[in-house]
């Protein structure tokens, strides 16, 4: 088999990389025993090598998970080792879910401590007998990666358990936060180790290794790249008290798809996105997606399913081992209840206990009757609160024994061990109802298996039948991930014991006919929504969401976790300083045009008048008689007119255009097509209820306009406002002679006909009937009103009210989808290009400025 492995990381940093050969599967360890390193520090000056094609172009998936689905013990004479497949893990199986001829790698972790001195030799062995690259983390690393900060400060953030107090969940500790990133940093450099990054699919799973995808996209811009969060995430409430949230929520948009299984989850995280970065999800044809620098980040909302195959074999196994038969034995006449968890905080075992407990009490019908079988399984994570918990579980079940126990019943069987899955497959059968009652879970996928085994099934191989009562039914918890699929269960809040008596009594009396009913919905869900056809549908997802990878044009820029990669169309270029200097420096008749707000001045800027350095350009560009310049602006006349005053031959296109004056001297002209503005009487008493209803909105009256705006809103709150505001007064207005518009974080009404592209196109064409034809266009602008200045000249081209061959630099402001040919990367570079318009500095000098990057592009304007 041919190896896709890049051997050499020197390689790998200077971008030679070696042609490949057919070899034996084989790689280098690059770190046994690593050593402290502070979150992204080496990486600062790694390149990128994204744009090398691999010589092999099958297509391969490296999944990519903290531990690996391996068995590993040690052989029987105590040397050597001995490895196998674990069949019930998930990571295994959803292998079947991808295309046959899809070759499979695994990069994890061992849950056996190997010695440094057998790595090579048990990586070796890995990697040709199962596919798969062990990442070896020493034993203290180990634990302050996944017992300390993993499981005792994510896991209870992520499940919603904040850190009142040292024994009240972990509080942050930033050497901890330090070993986290030390480890994904591990993992993804076994990653870099077999990866052929133009032809390979990366899948990362859990909250493990939130932080890997920003390793791996600084080393490969265009690698196609997902994450699976098998966890909760929870609301942007308790989310944001997490020190390092924006490292972690940055790290996870370098992936270019990122998956949870439920809406709650995925809106939780786009919430967090939005409080945090700005960022506003779109959806389109059913997807979702987060633009976040030219580049679409998919959302996937995908509950995980189990594999069918392997249930039913546990099933046979199971009836083979006369496990069903014998459970049946013991608890004839008995209607079972059955609880399957893992011994943990958040799975609500002692509120089940409690809930039985009410039950006999409410329900005395069925004391001597019903049985409580709870299984638990031993704990994955250490600490005093699981033992107070294992403590009071036990307690609550032996009081229960003892009030409502007697000869021959045991209300409440408990076990607390591991045990076999045939074993547990015979309990599923024979259980009249499952019931889940955690606090908060991920996904939770007892229910699921419980109604497979419930149904049975008929192998045509051997003939055996095992046919299942085919009814079931499920008490759940409306607090776990898969609560939302299945619709036929009695949904419950667990911390309300008595309602989840009431449910579980319900439950078990219903009539056989209608929990057949039930079963059936649920096992037709499970049975075609399988761990196969989770992988399947999200690497469906994954492709189709790097379609465009290698036609867009790619880089990575910032530092640290801040470090992103700007992804855009070909065409799509950012705008050059040199490109502009010779333009304009050959032209005769200029057209330059200034949006306001966003542009010349920040969004967010609190002081909206502008600076004496904005003042000082603009002057110094309309001292040259070649040169026409405009601020068009939304903002209303007087206010410009105040603000612009030093600048006595700058024209001003207040309110969108329907008010311009071509300089201080000039007097205003009205642009729109009606005078009348009855319409005011009618959208401002519209525009008022809602102000009303939404804390931090306010209204602002123009002349010609009115304008809602939101951006002080609650941002869950106010975009919805905003939706329902505009088809509100659309349809109010729609005898009326204006336009309703959205905008960025405002709705605005005004009259029909005004826009900013109609300030650009009687610009052109007084320009040409006054025999000054532009051939120099610069036309910056930031939202969407702005668009239409780009669109108009476009137009002025082709209709020839520009000058032929006139240079044109239509340029956005930020990285999205614009009708610009050009962008900008924000205000300040907005500054700058406009000082560089008017450059007369040493050529050498200016690109010794250009290449510092502490004053990019702040030149002299004594050329104007």
């Amino acid at each position: 088999m041919m190896s896709k492995s890049y051997t050499n990381l020197l390689d790998l940093v200077t971008g030679d990389f070696p042609s490949m050969k057919l070899q034996k599967k084989g790689f280098q360890r690059v770190m046994t025993v690593p050593g402290k390193v502070s979150e992204l520090a080496e990486l600062e000056q790694e390149r990128s090598v994204s744009d090398n094609q691999s010589s092999v172009a099958q297509d391969r998936m490296i999944i990519v998970v903290n531990q690996l689905p391996i068995n590993a013990t040690r052989g029987l004479d105590g040397n050597g080792w001995i490895f196998s497949w674990n069949e019930d893990s998930l990571i295994l199986q959803l292998k079947h879910g991808f295309p046959e001829d899809m070759e499979v790698i695994y990069v994890g972790s061992l849950k056996v401590d190997v010695d440094v001195r057998e790595q090579d030799s048990v990586s070796q062995i890995l990697l040709d007998r199962f596919n798969c690259v062990p990442t070896f983390i020493p034993p203290d690393l180990l634990e302050r990666f996944y017992d300390k900060f993993c499981k005792k400060q994510l896991w209870p953030l992520f499940h919603y358990m904040l850190p009142f107090s040292v024994d009240h969940g972990g509080r942050f500790n930033r050497s901890l936060w330090e070993d986290y990133v030390l480890v994904n940093r591990l993992f993804s450099q076994k990653v870099i180790e077999v990866i052929s990054p133009d032809d390979d699919y990366v899948w990362i799973h859990d909250y493990h290794l939130m932080v890997m995808p920003t390793f791996l996209r600084r080393r490969f811009n265009r690698l196609r790249m997902g994450f699976f969060l098998h966890s909760p995430f929870p609301s942007s409430e308790i989310y944001r008290t997490l020190p390092v949230r924006e490292e972690i929520i940055r790290a996870l948009l370098n992936a270019d798809l990122i998956g949870f299984h439920t809406f709650d989850y995925a809106r939780h995280f786009l919430s967090c996105c939005s409080r945090m970065l700005g960022l506003e999800y779109k959806s389109k044809r059913g997807y979702l997606g987060l633009e976040y620098h030219g580049r679409t980040v998919g959302i996937k909302i995908m509950p995980v399913g189990i594999h069918m195959g392997q249930i039913q074999a546990s099933i046979m196994i199971s009836a083979q081992e006369q496990k069903i038969a014998e459970l049946k034995k013991q608890f004839e006449g008995k209607t079972v209840l059955l609880g399957v968890d893992d011994m943990d905080i958040f799975k609500g075992i002692n509120l089940k206990v409690l809930a039985m407990e009410q039950l006999l009490k409410q329900q005395p019908q069925w004391q001597g009757k019903a049985v409580l079988v709870q299984i638990v399984n031993p704990a994955r994570s250490k600490g005093t609160i699981i033992g107070k918990i294992q403590s009071e579980i036990e307690q609550a079940c032996e009081g229960i024994n003892k009030e409502f126990g007697k000869p021959g019943y045991e209300p409440v069987v408990y076990i607390h061990r591991s045990i076999s899955v045939a074993e547990r497959v015979a309990y599923y059968t024979i259980a009249e109802c499952v019931v889940v009652t955690a606090v908060r879970d991920g996904m939770n996928l007892t229910p699921y298996e419980y109604v497979v085994c419930r149904e049975g099934f008929t192998d045509p191989e051997s003939g055996l039948d095992i046919s299942g009562p085919k009814k079931s039914m499920l008490v759940v918890s409306e607090f776990i991930g898969c609560s939302p699929s299945l619709s036929g269960a009695i949904r419950v809040n667990p911390w309300n014991v008595e309602t989840t008596a009431v449910a579980i009594n319900q439950a078990i009396s219903m009539p056989e006919k209608e929990k057949e009913l039930r079963h059936d919905k649920h096992y037709r869900y499970v049975a075609s929504h399988n761990v196969a056809y989770w992988a399947r549908s999200f690497l469906q997802d994954l492709e189709r969401n790097c379609s465009e990878h290698f036609n867009r044009i790619s880089w990575g820029f910032g530092l640290g976790f801040g470090f992103r990669v700007v992804s855009l169309d070909p065409n799509f270029r950012k705008l050059s300083v040199d490109a502009i200097v010779s333009a304009y420096q050959r032209s005769k008749s200029r057209a330059i045009l200034f949006d306001y707000d966003g542009t010349l001045m920040p969004e967010n800027s609190i002081r909206k008048t502008p600076s004496q350095e904005v003042i000082s350009i603009l002057n110094t560009l309309c001292a040259d008689p070649r040169n026409t310049v405009f601020i068009v602006s939304g903002r209303g006349r007087d206010s410009l007119s105040e603000w612009f005053s030093p600048c006595r031959k700058l024209g001003i296109a207040a309110e969108h255009g329907y008010f311009m004056r071509w300089a201080q001297d000039d007097d205003w002209e009205t642009c729109g097509q009606s005078s009348s503005f009855t319409w005011l009487q009618i959208a401002e008493p519209v525009m008022q209820l809602y102000t009303e209803a939404t804390d931090g909105s306010y209204i602002e009256s123009k002349e010609s306009a009115v304008v809602w705006h939101y951006q002080d809103a609650d941002p869950d709150f106010g975009s919805p406002q905003a939706k329902e505001l505009l088809d509100h007064l659309e349809s109010v207005l729609a005898n009326e002679p204006v336009a309703v518009k959205k905008g960025q974080f405002i709705v605005e009404v005004k009259p029909q006909g005004v826009s900013k592209g109609m300030v650009a196109e009687k610009v052109f064409g007084t320009m040409k009937e006054k025999g000054k034809q532009a051939d120099f266009v610069l036309c910056i602008g930031d939202d969407r009103s702005d668009e239409d200045m780009f669109e108009t000249i476009e137009l002025a081209l082709n209709k020839h009210i520009l000058a032929t061959g006139a240079a044109v630099f239509a340029c956005t402001v930020g990285q999205k989808p614009s009708k610009a040919e050009y962008y900008l990367n924000d205000t300040t570079e907005q500054t700058r290009r406009r000082e560089t318009s008017g450059d007369n500095t040493d050529e050498r000098q200016r690109n010794a400025n250009a290449k510092t990057g502490k004053d990019y592009l702040r030149f002299t304007t004594k050329k104007l």
